[in-house]
């Protein structure tokens, strides 16, 4: 069986996929400790560089009545950003910044109360890294429910933790991405507040369509030079739901799910650079930061 037909029929089986992603993402190293070490070491280097925690949520969607024949999958439950924040119309992962004095009080919460997002296998491996790697992840879960329930109304105890993931830095906004992944239960009712459009729900096996993957040209204004234009190149995955508007996830969440399927299974990104090409113009207000309430 190739990599690519294991991939395809794990993502339909609930359970033993996600026993797998607990357990790779639950073994592998992650730089957590050593990221938000630079994020708090002060200096004129370091100072403003922020750290925020997000979800990566999967969801196994089960058949609907509109498709009583087809097998239940897996997908990534995205959002789309509204025009009141910064990115506008990007996708992304539910989160956002460290509250420092909010999180730290809700962290006991997650990391030893009575909600059910941390358990099992993935409590164990958090566990087995001692307390600090365990203190550190947990604040970062926490933040990352927070900020989940406030933009998508998820409550925390429809979360079941999986693992941490690689971090991430940005580097026109300064900031570092701790990213968490975590089982979501598929029959939540959402509710979304003024910074998400919408929610976005990607497949798995989109990943492995190569006719998805492509090059993302960005055209944005060039800092040396006022008024003119230069295009960036990123990898992209093209998405186009059934009766839907096409959507394009790219940048730190393309980044964080590439990275999270690599891990979990040993996933490699098609040749995007020959893949189907889509042109945009970054627009004015992408970089503008917002009031976010």
């Amino acid at each position: 069986m190739t990599d690519r037909e294991e991939g395809l029929l794990l993502f339909s089986r609930r359970e033993e996929f996600l026993e797998r992603v607990t357990d790779r993402l639950g073994t592998h190293p992650t730089d957590f400790a050593q990221e938000l070490a630079l994020t708090t070491a002060g200096g004129a280097q370091c100072a403003s560089r922020l750290a925020a925690g997000v979800l990566l949520p999967l969801v196994f969607s089960s058949p609907s009545p509109r498709r009583p024949a087809a097998t239940g999958e897996f997908v990534f439950r995205l959002i789309k950003r509204s025009s009141l924040v910064t990115q506008p119309g990007d996708l992304s992962c539910p989160g956002g910044m460290v509250h420092p004095v909010v999180d730290r009080l809700l962290r006991p919460l997650v990391a030893h109360g009575p909600l059910p997002v941390l358990r099992g296998r993935a409590r164990s491996f958090l566990r087995q890294r001692g307390a600090v790697f365990y203190r550190i992840v947990t604040l970062f879960l926490a933040n990352a429910l927070r900020e989940t329930w406030e933009e998508i109304g998820l409550p925390p105890w429809r979360v079941r933790f999986l693992g941490p993931l690689p971090t991430y830095s940005l580097t026109r906004f300064r900031r570092t991405i701790f990213p968490v992944a975590g089982a979501v239960d598929d029959d939540v009712p959402l509710r979304l507040n003024r910074e998400v459009e919408r929610i976005v729900d990607i497949p798995l096996r989109s990943f492995y369509r190569e006719r998805q993957i492509g090059c993302y040209i960005l055209t944005v204004p060039d800092p040396s030079d006022s008024g003119s234009l230069i295009p960036l190149h990123y990898p992209c995955l093209i998405h186009r739901p059934s009766g839907g508007e096409e959507e394009i996830l790219w940048g730190a969440t393309f980044h964080i799910i590439t990275r999270f399927l690599s891990l979990v299974m040993e996933y490699q990104l098609p040749d995007w650079q020959n893949g189907p090409v889509v042109r945009r113009q970054m627009r004015s207000d992408y970089l503008n930061e917002r009031s976010r309430r």
